[in-house]
């Protein structure tokens, strides 16, 4: 399976509840398929395990892990580009005029319907994990756009399945600055040697600090100054490394040597038990304690508290896309 290296997490509506039986049956109508030779993109489920035939959920110390697959197909743009001109080029010579833009475009459509079966194939596998106690949803994406793909899916495959982005009663960049500031990090928490900070007035200045301490009376500075901390690397109970954003997304998540001890024997040759009980044991723990120290989860109705007017203009963008995502489906 893929590891869990860029997560994003939903809540679960508490309403959901269907049997791992009926999670296969239902992602099974969802069923990743090939691309055919004049297809662009296909996406659907496989096997966790990779292995042929084998169940689409899998079951782990209670835990439900998923694969989502996607499979596209690119054409480089100047082949494209050079095989139109040729073709307008002799529908010029023969009829001695130029083709408009709408035929180019059609030109356009031709050509790569030609050159796609020719076309190089990718692949990308997202890892997904169902807690069906906790009622939580972790994608690993590190893009909204691959996460609410995988949600889509979910929501048609899976009878009555709803989801909400978390949110916390304190917005993550609020929390950042004041940890920054105060160099007191949450308990189990310690600040690492990685942030990025963005000014929030015109200048859309940014810091970056990489290796570098960061309790420091510069960076204090910075802060004092109106500059937002938009990602700060931690480590959580010095078992797992990861980058907190403004976004509450766990990035470049790293589980350390001691976790290792903890993974339960396999005598598979994959591991992928061993490797599946060591992500979510460790995030079923660190996830939890994150969002307590960020307040605890936003209920519905309520608003986070937010950074100062001035500061708050950035995040707009991003709550918007986070509304068009919530009001996308009929959660």
């Amino acid at each position: 399976m893929s590891v869990f290296k860029n997560v994003i997490v939903y809540r679960i509506e508490t309403t959901w509840s269907q049997s791992l039986d009926q999670v296969e049956l239902g992602l099974g109508t969802q069923r990743f398929v090939p691309c055919s030779p004049s297809q662009e993109r296909s996406a659907g489920w496989v096997e966790p395990r990779g292995e042929d035939n084998g169940p689409l959920a899998e079951s782990v110390a209670g835990q439900w892990l998923l694969e989502f697959m996607i499979e596209s197909k690119t054409l480089p743009a100047s082949v494209v580009r050079r095989k139109v001109e040729e073709r307008a080029a002799q529908i010029e010579a023969t009829t001695g005029r130029k083709p408009g833009k709408k035929e180019k475009k059609e030109l356009k459509e031709d050509v790569t319907h030609e050159l796609l079966p020719l076309a190089f194939t990718r692949h990308a596998r997202v890892a997904v994990w169902i807690d069906p106690k906790a009622h939580r949803l972790v994608v690993n994406a590190s893009n909204a756009a691959r996460a609410d793909e995988v949600v889509t899916s979910l929501v048609k495959s899976l009878d009555g399945f709803a989801v909400a982005l978390v949110n916390t009663q304190i917005e993550p960049a609020v929390a950042m600055s004041e940890w920054l500031s105060s160099q007191e990090p949450p308990a189990g928490f310690t600040i690492d040697r990685e942030c990025e900070l963005k000014a929030t007035d015109e200048s859309k200045a940014v810091v970056r600090y990489a290796k570098h301490p960061l309790d420091i009376d510069e960076v204090r500075q910075h802060i004092a100054d109106g500059k937002r901390p938009t990602r700060l690397a931690m480590t959580w109970d010095d078992r797992v490394s990861f980058e907190l954003t403004e976004g509450l997304q766990l990035r470049k998540i790293v589980f350390l040597e001691g976790t290792l001890d903890d993974a339960p024997a396999s005598g598979k040759e994959d591991n992928f038990d061993a490797d599946a009980a060591i992500a979510t044991g460790e995030l079923g723990q660190l996830v939890p304690e994150l969002l307590e120290a960020l307040g605890g989860e936003m209920r519905l109705g309520t608003a986070a508290v937010a950074a100062p007017a001035a500061e708050a203009a950035p995040k707009a963008d991003a709550d918007a896309e986070a509304a068009l995502v919530d009001d996308s489906a009929p959660f």
